[in-house]
């Protein structure tokens, strides 16, 4: 796909996307992807050289290898939307050796899932692709419903069965968030320990974030702290939702004291332009030291064009990539091996540069 293929899905926020090259904080600053990601950025770190190995096998693999940006496919919705709900638009992903397939032939650098899924096929297939085992997952069967992160696997099962990374979410902003934040972090430790590598889903969580018709769970400001949390506990990655608004302190500070912000911050630090906006999440990963990878959204209309959106965003950013998974898998094969070949492409066009 050539930049006018691109240009042609962006339609009218082409010129917005692509000519963008104002940001409040210049990519002069920051930690920018590249093939020399692990040398550059993580040998003087506390990693292992395992990790360092690991890390190294997630950034080789698929289309986007030698690059320094990442495509990878995440379908772990089986326990965290229901399975039926799903896996009804195309229902050959209930069977676990489909979605791998389909991260292969989609030309990841790596597939995300449950231990379930991944430990079903791990012997045919863990040599093949790096596995991201998720090891906490909401479950929707609780009545009422409740939205917590739950430990469904831990860090020595993920290993035995050959992965090179675990992910897992916290819900920030929640009341859980502290136990979550705990055991997270001894997860990660001791996933270090073991030379593999840490992805953290940094979600907000929490009914007040939703004010005034706004939906604050992606605001740049808070979405930004997030994963400032979520580095400081040694996520080697972080997902993040790619943001849509800002000014999520502002609006919580009405009724009453919430957290700690600065004026500056949306003076200064960020504007309200969409790659700005996602910028601001990738100096939170301390200028981008660690990876900002943004998640594909959900399937509906417009995919394609969507998802090239979304990669456009998050590379002129400074992030690293796309973690897509509704998109490709709700679709028949074929064509969701065309939505991730086109994210891919993205970040494969010289021409799409950072902001």
């Amino acid at each position: 796909m050539d930049i006018d293929v691109i240009r042609n899905l962006l339609a009218e926020e082409a010129d917005e996307l692509l000519n963008f090259n104002s940001p409040k904080i210049s990519k002069d600053q920051l930690y920018l992807p590249g093939p020399d990601w692990v040398d550059r950025i993580f040998v003087n770190s506390d990693r292992s050289p395992q990790v360092l190995k690991s890390l190294q096998l997630l950034f080789d693999h698929g289309r986007l290898a030698n690059t320094g940006y990442l495509s990878i496919l995440p379908v772990d919705q089986g326990i965290e939307h229901s399975a039926g709900a799903s896996f009804a638009p195309n229902p050959i992903y209930f069977d676990p050796e489909n979605i791998v397939k389909l991260a292969i032939e989609g030309g990841c650098n790596a597939v995300a899932s449950t231990l379930g899924v991944l430990g079903s096929v791990a012997r045919k297939y863990a040599h093949k692709i790096p596995f991201i085992v998720k090891i906490n997952h909401n479950e929707l069967l609780t009545y009422p419903n409740t939205y917590d992160q739950i430990l469904f696997a831990n860090v020595k099962q993920a290993f035995e069965l050959g992965a090179t990374a675990i992910g897992a979410t916290i819900y920030f902003g929640s009341k859980e968030s502290n136990r979550q934040i705990v055991e997270i972090s001894k997860a990660f430790h001791e996933a270090h320990e073991l030379g593999m590598a840490t992805v953290l889903w940094a979600y907000l969580r929490n009914n007040a974030f939703v004010r005034n018709g706004k939906d604050y769970h992606v605001s740049a400001d808070l979405t930004g702290q997030a994963n400032h949390l979520g580095v400081t506990i040694e996520a080697d990655i972080v997902k993040q939702k790619l943001p849509q608004i800002n000014g999520g302190y502002t609006a919580l500070n009405e009724e009453e004291k919430y957290g700690k912000f600065s004026k500056k911050m949306y003076t200064d630090l960020v504007s309200d332009h969409p790659i700005d906006l996602a910028r601001y999440q990738v100096v939170n990963n301390y200028m981008g030291r660690i990876g900002l990878i943004n998640s594909g959204g959900p399937s509906g209309e417009n995919d394609l064009a969507n998802a090239v959106k979304t990669a456009v965003i998050n590379k002129r950013a400074g992030g690293m990539g796309l973690i897509s998974g509704r998109k490709a898998f709700q679709k028949p094969m074929k064509e969701g091996i065309e939505i991730l070949n086109a994210i891919q492409d993205v970040y494969l066009c010289n021409e799409i540069t950072v902001a």
